[in-house]
């Protein structure tokens, strides 16, 4: 835009600095035939003089706009005495015209240039001793195609200036509104980040020190085990804190770790007294982006977590399938289940676990399904598109935590 709305000032521009050469040119050259006819004449001096003038006050066209009427129709005023004096200075007219086209409203410079028109055909009549149809049609004519010319082209510009005026807002309003929606992104997804870490975090500890509560006086050694674990969630989810305020990745993942590796960490830390936490790797992922392995790690955190807090089970199993075109993690629970089109509606209601996962998984452009019953347990799995040229090597590998 910016280019554009330059190279029309340059346009305009080199059009005014012709149009000012051709009117001195013109001026000095109707001075220079008087002078050559009618050097002996009364008027001479006069006509010199008012050159003189018309060329100085031609000179300051750049003056601000609230001064260039008054300039103009004294410039004016000043060539209709000379072309009076002497015909042959009707020529000027031509530059007159298109400045009068340019600083003056259409219907007023139309009305002027029918007036200059008129005075230019009366002074060549004079000229010419008899009337010459040429010289009464010619300048009209002329005239007529040079306004028309010049009026085409202003409203050319015009609409081309309100296009560009319309494009600049546009892409204001564009830039605005793709700056809100990466800011409600970034809440989304800081929102997830939060849930599937320091949240999750915080229940786990939550959730052993109310046991370690209930057998503080009873059973010391069992209490200061639930007291130890929940200082060690402690100690992981500050390392998740730090890793989280520097760049959002996964700690396991960050230190380098692969996403099978942190899978099965991620399995041994959630395995505890009530619930055995398995991990299997089926086939070889290979190199994954980044954002990917993070997500991954990311759902079956989530899903571990309502695994612990809401189905009652005693064995979870997380399984990672590499296949040609997607990677499926699958987390399973021997659990007390629940009616999925229930949970469904009521989610919105509960928290933040389920619908975070579906939109973790959206994101990657995957899909996410559920299944489960009643007393039989839940089966989550999340498919996510594998890159193009992604190695598959079909391997079995198990661990068990």
């Amino acid at each position: 835009m910016a280019q554009l709305l330059g190279a029309q000032r340059d346009d305009t521009r080199l059009l005014a600095v012709i149009v000012h050469s051709a009117f001195y040119v013109l001026l000095a050259a109707s001075l220079m035939r008087w002078l050559i006819r009618h050097s002996e004449t009364r008027s001479t001096p006069l006509i010199v003089v008012l050159s003189v003038v018309i060329a100085v006050l031609y000179a300051l066209s750049e003056l601000r706009q609230s001064g260039r009427l008054v300039w103009f129709a004294l410039l004016v005023l000043i060539w209709s005495v000379l072309v009076v004096l002497a015909p042959s200075f009707a020529w000027c007219a031509v530059p007159l015209v298109y400045t009068g086209l340019r600083i003056l409203s259409e219907r007023v410079a139309v009305i002027l240039v029918v007036a200059l028109t008129a005075l230019v055909v009366v002074s060549q009549v004079r000229i010419a001793g008899w009337l010459d149809p040429n010289l009464v049609l010619a300048p009209p004519a002329v005239a007529a195609v040079t306004t028309a010319l010049f009026v085409g082209m202003r409203r050319q510009a015009e609409r081309q200036a309100a296009l560009i005026d319309d494009l600049m807002r546009t892409r204001r309003e564009l830039a605005a509104t793709e700056r809100r929606e990466g800011t409600l992104a970034e809440r989304q997804r800081l929102a997830m980040e939060i849930h599937d870490t320091l949240a999750q975090g915080l229940s786990s500890q939550r959730m052993l020190l109310q046991a370690a509560d209930l057998v503080w006086d009873s059973d010391p050694p069992l209490a200061h085990t639930h007291l130890r674990s929940a200082a060690a969630i402690a100690e992981r989810d500050l390392a998740e804190a730090r890793r989280f305020v520097h760049d959002l990745a996964p700690a396991d993942l960050a230190a380098g770790g692969s996403l099978p590796a942190a899978l099965a960490a991620l399995a041994e830390r959630a395995t505890t007294e009530t619930l055995t936490v398995r991990c299997h790797i089926e086939g070889t992922p290979g190199p994954l982006p980044q954002r990917v392995e993070a997500t991954l790690l990311r759902i079956a955190q989530g899903a571990l977590a309502n695994v612990r807090e809401h189905a009652a089970a005693t064995t979870a199993t997380i399984t990672l399938t590499s296949l040609d075109d997607q990677i499926v993690l699958d987390v399973a629970d021997d659990g007390r289940g629940f009616d999925p089109d229930t949970q469904a509606d009521s989610a919105r209601h509960r928290g933040y676990g389920l619908p975070a996962i579906r939109a973790r998984v959206r994101q990657l452009g995957g899909t996410c399904t559920i299944e489960s019953a009643t007393g039989d347990g839940t089966v989550l799995s999340a498919a996510i598109p594998r890159g193009p040229g992604t190695p598959t090597t079909i391997t079995d590998t198990d661990a068990d935590r």
